[in-house]
This record gives C-alpha cells, sequence and structure tokens, in this order.
C-alpha cells in the first residue's frame, strides 16, 4: 500500500494497527479526502505476508440512513441534534446505500481488512426485543460484500451508540440493566454473522467513553456536573465515570462469556476489549514526575485493564477513590478475570506528566483531579491542530503492556494524524507521521 507515488484515494484520518504476536494489521480510517504518500523508504513487499492493511470506521461516523429502515435515534443522534450546529450523522458518508462502492474502493487500494461496528438501534431498533429485517439485510450484505472481495471484517458491537430508547428507560450505561440488553444484542450478532466473522471488540474506547460520556461531557450522553464540565445534560462527574466503566467491564464480562461458551467452538474467533491510551513520559526525572506519570497510566489504562487481567482495580485508584469506586466482589472480579482474547489499544500521541498533587485537596473531584497528573500535550515546534510525531511512544506503550499485564496479545487498533481541514490537499504532516509509525512498526519487525 505504502508505494512511492501511489494514490489512496478515500483515505484519510485515523490509522488502525492491530498487533499481536503472530499478527500485524494495519487498518486505516476511510474518509472523503485522497492523498499521495510519497514514501519511497519502504513498500508493501517489505512488510511479511502476515501484515494486513485494512481500513476502519463506526456506525455513526459512516453510515448515514439515520431515520431509514426501521432505524431509530442512537445517544449520538440525541447529541448532534441537540448540541452540534454544524452536522449530524444522517446521511455521513452514506455508507448504507453506498457500501458496494466502498467496498470497491477498499479493494483499489488493496486493503486486507475493514474494522466497522454495528449501530445496535438499526439491528435492536428499541434496544431489546425483535430484530430489525433490514438492519439484519444490511449487516449481512455488507459483511458478503467485503468476504466476496477478500477483506476480513472485524467488528465492534459498541461505538458510542446506545439506543436512546434505554438511556431513556433506565439510564443506559449507569445501570446494571444494561447487562442483560447487551448481552442480548451481543447474541444476535453472534448468532448472524459469526459464521464470517472471526474478530469481534465488544466495547471502543471504554475509557474515554467513561470519562467523556459521564466526567466532562465531551461525547454521549454528555453527562457531568459543575465545574468538570460544562452544558451538560444532567449528572454527577465524581461518581458517574466510576459507576459506568464498572458496568462496562461486567457487561464485557457477560458478552465474552457467552462467546466463549455459545460460539467459540464452532466459529473460531476471537473476542477483545478497547482502550484509548497515551503513552505517558515524566516532565522532568524528578521522582515525583515518575510516580505521576505511573498514576496516569493506572487511572487511564489500568483501570479496566487491571480488573482484566488481574481481577481488581489498580491499588492506588482504591486509595485515592475511596467508596466512589465500585467493589469488584469475588464472583465479578472471577468473570471479568481473562475474559478477552485479545486487548485493543488505540494511541495517537505521546503526553508528558508532571506531578499535581494538589488536586487531591478538592473534597469534589473528577477522575481527572483523583489522578492528580498534569498533562502537558506539546511541547514547542508542533503547529496547532495537529499531533506531535513520536513513533517511539507506540513501542514504549507495547513494552509498558509487556511488561505489567503478562504480555497479552494486543491489537493496536487505532493511530493517527490530525490537520486543520485547509491544508487536507497538502497532508504532509499527516505523511511524515504515519510514515513514522509505520516505519517504527517495520523496523520491530525486522
Amino acid at each position: 500500500m505504502l508505494v512511492k507515488n501511489e494514490m489512496l484515494s478515500a483515505i484519510s484520518t485515523t490509522l488502525i494497527l492491530v498487533f499481536m504476536p503472530s499478527l500485524l494489521i494495519l487498518l486505516v480510517n476511510c474518509n472523503e479526502v485522497g492523498l499521495n504518500l510519497n514514501t519511497p523508504i519502504y513498500s508493501r513487499h517489505d512488510f511479511p505476508p502476515h501484515f494486513v492493511f485494512g481500513a476502519g470506521t463506526s456506525a455513526y461516523q459512516v453510515e448515514g440512513a439515520a431515520a431509514e429502515d426501521g432505524r431509530t435515534p442512537s445517544i449520538w443522534d440525541t447529541i448532534a441534534h441537540t448540541e452540534i450546529s454544524t452536522g449530524t450523522g444522517d446521511k455521513a458518508c452514506d455508507q448504507y446505500h453506498k457500501y458496494k462502492e466502498d467496498v470497491q474502493l477498499m479493494t483499489e487500494t488493496g486493503l486486507d481488512a475493514y474494522r466497522f461496528s454495528i449501530s445496535w438501534s438499526r439491528l435492536i431498533p428499541n434496544g431489546r426485543g425483535p430484530v430489525n429485517p433490514q438492519g439484519l439485510q444490511y449487516y449481512n450484505n455488507l459483511i458478503n460484500e467485503l468476504i466476496s472481495h477478500g477483506i476480513e471484517p472485524h467488528v465492534t458491537l459498541f461505538h458510542y451508540d446506545l439506543p436512546q430508547a434505554l438511556e431513556d428507560e433506565y439510564g443506559g450505561w449507569l445501570s446494571r440493566k444494561i447487562l442483560k440488553d447487551f448481552t442480548a444484542y451481543a447474541d444476535v450478532c453472534f448468532r448472524e454473522f459469526g459464521d464470517r466473522v472471526a474478530h469481534w471488540t465488544t466495547i471502543n474506547e471504554a475509557n474515554i467513553f467513561a470519562l467523556g460520556g459521564y466526567g466532562n461531557g465531551t461525547v454521549p450522553p454528555k453527562r457531568c456536573s459543575a465545574p468538570f464540565g460544562v452544558d451538560c445534560i444532567g449528572g454527577n462527574s465524581t461518581i458517574e465515570p466510576y459507576v459506568v466503566a464498572h458496568n462496562i467491564l461486567l457487561a464485557h464480562a457477560s458478552v465474552a462469556r457467552l462467546y466463549k461458551r455459545k460460539y467459540q467452538i464452532s466459529q473460531h474467533g476471537l473476542i477483545g476489549f478497547n482502550v484509548f491510551s497515551y503513552w505517558f513520559i515524566p516532565f522532568t526525572n524528578k521522582t515525583e514526575d515518575v510516580i505521576a506519570t505511573q498514576r496516569a497510566n493506572d487511572f487511564l489504562v489500568g483501570w479496566f485493564i487491571g480488573p482484566l487481567v488481574f481481577g481488581t482495580y489498580p491499588d492506588i485508584m482504591k486509595k485515592i477513590v475511596g467508596s466512589r469506586l465500585p467493589t469488584l466482589t469475588r464472583y465479578e472480579s472471577n468473570q471479568v478475570k481473562g475474559s478477552y482474547d485479545f486487548i485493543g489499544v488505540n494511541h495517537y500521541e505521546t503526553v508528558y506528566v508532571k506531578e499535581d498533587l494538589d488536586s487531591l485537596k478538592n473534597n469534589i473531584r473528577d477522575p481527572a483531579a483523583d489522578t492528580a497528573a498534569h498533562m502537558i500535550f506539546k511541547r514547542d515546534g508542533v503547529p496547532d491542530g495537529e499531533l506531535p510525531i513520536n513513533a517511539a511512544g507506540m513501542q514504549g506503550l507495547l513494552e509498558y503492556f509487556k511488561t505489567n499485564y503478562g504480555n497479552p496479545p494486543i491489537y493496536i487498533h487505532e493511530n493517527g494524524q490530525k490537520t486543520s481541514r485547509n491544508i487536507s490537499l497538502n497532508d504532509t504532516s499527516r505523511v511524515n507521521y504515519l510514515d513514522a509509525y509505520i516505519g517504527s512498526l517495520l523496523n520491530a519487525l525486522r
């Protein structure tokens, strides 16, 4: 794919890298902008045969047809229509109608895999109950079209788009009732698509959904409380992120258990869980900054990966958060621990960390304050609107998982550069970013 002067029409935004001990998959997010990648250093043939190039999207970002063929609103629809004045996902990339054209573009681009999410409210319009036959047909059509072109489907069950009906009925992920409904929804997906889908991810960026959806209000359902968010729709930033995270872990474990007991033997697939992670570096070599860096890792990554690998939350979280952090019972711990075949990681940038213990003096704290760390996202020389290029952060992150979590299979699901819209046709910063990260991984393979 990365051949000198090769034009990649419809490739933009997010690069997804999937890494396992015996498998390395590269997935790139499809959008409307074309790139001319002039990278003479390496070509597709430099990568081993098991290195797979692909593409990744999520349902609300690309499907469109938001009110067609039985689909009902999700929490993304609600927020987009009430909070975003410049656009919604009503049409988006219109993949619902143009999936054949999209798959043809993937084929022409040379992709081997496509990662997408299923819209729960399209498949099961009210969140539970009868399956929507038109939604079912769409996903069958998409999966079959991909396979007929030699493209492997990688499917995510939840990407921030809970059916609004369940949010209205019982508060969505704030309630334990979500476990039953999410498991039933997953059961439908495994039953209907599992004969052709071998890679399942239950939740995309679970930590960002908990923090953004219930801490600072940056993603649906946009719940938070002052002074931690602006224009939020109710909520309690000090408690709700931890409650939601707990329910996410239990729901994931329930779905993974279902898959392993009922489907995995016959379908031979894998099921995993996805989190977002920076690579954290101490701002100085002072002991307090080093400790703060570890604390940042524990609060962002260990919050979920600790229970999945060890069956318990990090000790520092228990100490700082106290009674606001739900307790994993012995039964819950046994269910969550080991409930994955792989861990998916979304990684974009390296962040510098300074100690900020003063934040712990506040009587009312959100997870950011509980972390007691000041994040520095840029140092000198990085243009506004772009991410710093630090490809070594990818290797550092992988080494961190290997050292601290027993070397689990790791899928790096997302990695990429953002740029200002007015320079999209002069996309050298993204080329340089992707070149650095892909080259770094190629060097590691060598």
